[in-house]
């Protein structure tokens, strides 16, 4: 008892002798766990044992706490962030549409995010009769949509743009369809670092990885670059809209890729939904002339990046 007493006393001295060099040692970091600091001093005195099995356990437990499920605990609170953001998107553009003209009774079932083709028809069947007296309330609620869906990367945006072909002049709906993409990526971009990261790295780790290495390479020519994976079907939207601020690639070059590089398979989309009531599928809106269109755009959007490594090479 006497040697557990001279023991306690001496580590307790030693404590406070130590207190400054401690303090030095944990600085401001607030994050780093000061028991398991304040036992590493005191395992350097000779008594120190007899104290272990009251110190040392709880110790190991804080450190534990500390650093356990960080990841897992990230990205349940991702998850969480994300779901509220979505419910709240989803009362605004709820409220948004309710603002819409009075719909005669059976024209309310078809009032939905189209999910095919027979969705779109009867959708734009039912917009085209008030187009004329509330443009401005068909094309803000076709606005609002599309980006809501690119936003949170819900299919069906290419159901919009075919269905703007059908409403609205082609240089208006070619614009329409080109902003909102841009403005729906962007946001669905800063989404992304506000909750993407945990997400993407946990379920995408290794395509993650393989996209990074390849704007590493292309780091001089990101505009390019963008437009090219927007032309090509190389890359599913969803993951360039939600890996590309992981990645490195910053929001200039990304809006502006994304903007232009949208155009020429949009083009094919409106172009086809001049003639939206005799589609049946959405296959139909794609020719081999317009898939040769495509490879041509995807082709001239390479250029700049071979010319600048040819002059490149010629000056070094």
């Amino acid at each position: 008892m006497l040697e557990l007493r001279e023991s306690v006393g001496e580590v307790v001295s030693s404590v406070f002798a130590g207190v400054k060099n401690l303090h030095l040692s944990v600085g401001q970091n607030s994050e780093k766990p000061l028991l398991p600091v304040i036992v590493r001093r005191l395992e350097e005195f000779p008594n120190y044992g007899i104290m272990d099995p009251l110190i040392k356990p709880r110790a190991e437990s804080h450190s534990k706490v500390k650093t356990g499920s960080g990841g897992e605990n990230s990205t349940r609170f991702a998850v969480f962030v994300l779901l509220c953001l979505f419910l709240g998107s989803v009362t605004t553009l709820f409220y948004i549409l309710t603002m819409f003209p009075e719909l005669e009774e059976q024209e309310k079932p078809h009032m939905k995010l189209p999910r095919d083709i027979e969705d779109a028809k009867n959708l734009g069947r039912v917009l085209s009769r008030y187009n004329e007296k509330y443009f401005g309330s068909v094309l803000s609620g076709v606005f609002v949509t599309y980006i809501f869906l690119q936003t949170f990367a819900i299919p069906g945006s290419i159901f919009l743009s075919i269905m703007s072909g059908f409403l609205f002049p082609f240089p208006l709906a070619l614009a329409l369809v080109c902003l909102c993409s841009a403005i729906g990526a962007s946001m669905c971009y800063q989404l992304s670092i506000i909750v993407g990261r945990p997400l993407m790295k946990r379920y995408f780790p290794e395509r993650v990885k393989e996209w990074a290495l390849k704007v590493e390479r292309h780091k001089d020519n990101l505009l390019f670059y963008m437009l090219f994976l927007r032309i090509t079907p190389l890359v599913p939207n969803w993951f360039i809209n939600l890996s590309a601020p992981i990645v490195g690639v910053s929001l200039s070059p990304f809006f502006w890729g994304t903007f232009l590089g949208v155009a020429p398979p949009s083009f094919v989309a409106i172009q086809a939904g001049t003639t939206l009531h005799k589609l049946t599928s959405t296959s139909e809106a794609v020719s081999w002339n317009s898939m040769l269109l495509l490879g041509v755009f995807a082709g001239l959007s390479l250029l700049p990046i071979v010319f600048k490594r040819k002059l490149r090479e010629k000056f070094d």
